[in-house]
């Protein structure tokens, strides 16, 4: 894992409220040595960059989760803006093709405090079923996953967004710095949601996954500090 200095775990907590006060509830049970905080597109489109902002100032590494898909010089613009923002990750979407790709790095080259740059392959909520009706039924999942991650590391991507369960299968093509960041990651007997393809902390880790993106388990438990100190001693060792 390449973690901080400033973290020590490889958790990232997907913060999806459609209420501030809710959020900042949650985030005040949580400390930034203990975890990284996501901001997807809900909270963003609710809250803006303020709140962006806010849980920077909380000293939180954040994941700016907006999976940028557009020409490569608007996608280029909006990452240069988003690392404005103080963020420790910004991603795009993989399928955007390699000049798309290239133009999100230099940007993040280009700031002051440069963001790490992940590329989203398939979405975990995809099955077979779903992955058919967008791509060719000659190629699987597996192999579409392959080759975008591919792309993404030859057009200068730290790292990418993928299935757990993928990711034993990319440590054998990728460079060993490259990044794998996964959500769909629940504890054992947690419920799946709306998570097609899942695997547990512990089992990811020993896959080769560097950050776990974890959402409902512990934003939603009674107890998410105590949720969020589990997952972490689960991992120890």
């Amino acid at each position: 894992m390449n973690l901080s200095t400033d973290c020590q775990s490889p958790v990232i907590v997907a913060l999806d409220f459609n209420d501030i006060n809710t959020a900042k509830s949650l985030v005040s049970q949580l400390k930034p040595n203990q975890c990284r905080l996501k901001v997807g597109k809900e909270m963003f489109t609710l809250l803006g960059p303020e709140w962006v902002k806010y849980l920077v100032g909380e000293g939180f590494d954040v994941f700016l989760d907006l999976k940028f898909h557009d020409i490569p010089n608007t996608v280029n613009k909006a990452v240069a803006a988003a690392a404005k923002l103080g963020v420790w990750m910004v991603n795009v979407h993989a399928s955007g093709g390699g000049d798309m790709i290239k133009a999100a790095k230099e940007a993040c080259l280009d700031a002051d405090k440069s963001p790490l740059l992940t590329a989203v392959t398939i979405l975990t909520s995809m099955d077979e079923r779903q992955f058919v009706q967008v791509y060719s039924n000659e190629i699987s999942i597996k192999e579409q996953v392959q080759k975008l991650a591919l792309l993404a590391q030859n057009s200068g991507a730290d790292g990418v967004v993928c299935s757990a369960k993928e990711a034993v299968m990319l440590r054998k093509i990728v460079n060993k710095e490259f990044q794998l960041v996964t959500p769909g990651i629940r504890p054992a007997g947690a419920s799946l949601d709306d998570q097609k393809r899942v695997m547990t902390p512990a089992n990811a880790i020993s896959a080769g996954v560097d950050y776990l993106v974890i959402g409902r388990p512990i934003t939603q438990s009674e107890n998410p500090s105590l949720s969020l100190m589990q997952i972490n001693d689960s991992l120890k060792g």
